[in-house]
């Protein structure tokens, strides 16, 4: 049975506009696709796990206005839960600009608004869903501050704390010691360690490092090479599927929040990392954020083929 998954993070609205190649400074490019959709990487990921199948509760902040409360509408019809998705009356809701190559690959800027609002004292009232939780998923669009502060109090219910360290940034020793995993991609896993990340045996170097300094599992996604796994003092590969891809966002959100569903639902790490891959792997076939993520019935037809 599947047990509840707490998401704390962010709540964005993304622009995005796809062109033949992404501009360089001063350039501008005509034409393109534009597509406005609710993003976020905690967003993301709430929706990714409900989508999917979990018992999602997502702690964030918005502004007090239409891209707040069109958010908010649509967690719902996901399945979201978003009792403790709070409303700044003086920040505005974060905002995402982003550009989208011929090849999928992206560029983001963000304007964080309310996002930058989100406290410890509002987690606080969210501490009863907390302790009620299996799994606790976060990344680092909210402050450090809050982070490392559900990170505590999480794990001090016993409860499993995931972070995504996304956009890296350096990380206490407190923090990390409180985690069960962290899931940095290839760039972050080098931001951390400080072991440039090509290949396998460099990816192994930068998860024992990230171990090292307090959690045990590593999880570094590899894009289409798939995931490297420090579970312990063992190292696994999970492959990926080939795709063509069309749009990488939300790529690695829709893998956290997947990842996070099966092993709610009792799954081992590799048979997770499996799951989320796939899960992943449908979404850089389509544009946006959160349009992109798979059902729970299309993870499961591609996997049975």
């Amino acid at each position: 049975m599947s047990k509840k998954i707490v998401v704390v993070g962010s709540s964005n609205t993304d622009m995005t506009i796809r062109g033949n190649h992404l501009p360089v400074p001063g350039e501008t490019i005509l034409g393109g696709d534009f597509l406005m959709n609710p993003g976020g990487k905690g967003a993301n990921q709430a929706v990714a796990a409900a989508r999917l199948g979990g018992d999602v509760y997502f702690v964030a902040k918005v502004g007090n206005d239409v891209f707040g409360k069109s958010a908010i509408e649509l967690y719902q019809k996901d399945g979201v839960h978003t009792d403790y998705v709070f409303t700044d009356d003086k920040l505005p809701s974060g905002v995402a600009l982003i550009m989208v190559d011929e090849n999928g690959q992206n560029c983001i800027s963000v304007a964080s608004g309310a996002n930058g609002g989100l406290t410890p004292a509002d987690v606080e009232k969210a501490k009863g869903v907390i302790a009620e939780s299996d799994l606790v998923l976060m990344q680092l669009e909210t402050p450090i501050d809050t982070i490392e502060y559900v990170a505590r109090l999480a794990n001090g219910c016993g409860k499993k704390v995931i972070l995504n360290p996304a956009p890296a940034q350096p990380l206490s020793g407190d923090l990390l010691k409180n985690l069960y995993m962290i899931i940095p991609n290839e760039t972050e896993a080098q931001i951390l360690s400080g072991v440039e990340v090509v290949d396998e045996k460099s990816a192994k170097k930068a998860a024992q490092v990230i171990s090292d300094k307090g959690v045990d599992i590593v999880l570094i996604t590899l894009g289409s090479k798939g995931a490297l796994v420090k579970e312990g003092s063992e190292f696994y590969i999970v492959p990926s599927r080939k795709v063509k891809a069309v749009d990488a966002t939300a790529a690695g959100d829709t893998f956290c929040g997947a990842l996070c569903v099966a092993l709610a639902e009792g799954k081992s790490i590799r048979e997770a990392v499996a799951f989320a891959n796939c899960s992943a792997g449908i979404s850089v076939t389509r544009m946006g954020a959160q349009a992109s993520v798979p059902t729970r019935d299309e993870v499961n037809q591609l996997m049975k083929a």
